[in-house]
């Protein structure tokens, strides 16, 4: 795969480590990062954090036309915003909502992902552990490497 794999990641998760570790736990953005490029291997990864909607569209149409597929965590915005949920439409490849708490044991306002409706996967509750878990579904989805749960433990 010469095309890399886009993990975009959307408001306050540049908190993580010190927002809520109860819900969100003390892992921070920066690690995950290391943990996402690590279990990528040879695949290349733009990595990138914003707390602005407009950043995260432009992001996603830059990835139309550079990806193979998208890792979102829209963290908030999976709940307000239909205009990232538009552009990730637009997306030919394989898309995988992440998010580290399980939205769905949480208050009624998160229950609902407007991303859902356009992902091919999401992942829910797994902590950070569900970028992993992301990367490797997204890698089989492309053909790249065959699903191995056991690969980064």
């Amino acid at each position: 795969m010469t095309k890399p794999l886009y993990i975009l990641n959307g408001p306050n998760l540049n908190r993580l480590g010190k927002r809520e570790p109860a819900i969100y736990g003390k892992t921070t953005l920066a690690e995950i990062e290391a943990m996402c490029r690590d279990e990528a291997g040879a695949v290349p990864v733009v990595f990138r954090q914003s707390n602005s909607e407009a950043q995260l569209i432009d992001w996603i149409h830059e990835a139309i036309d550079e990806a193979s597929g998208i890792i979102i965590n829209p963290a908030a915005f999976s709940f307000t915003s239909m205009a990232i949920m538009d552009a990730l439409k637009m997306f030919p490849g394989p898309i995988i909502e992440v998010h580290i708490s399980n939205i769905h044991r949480r208050e009624e306002m998160y229950h609902h992902s407007y991303m859902s409706a356009v992902a091919t996967a999401v992942i829910a509750g797994l902590g950070p552990g569900g970028y992993r878990a992301a990367i490797q579904s997204i890698l089989e989805m492309l053909g790249d490497e065959p699903a191995d749960c056991t690969k980064g433990q």
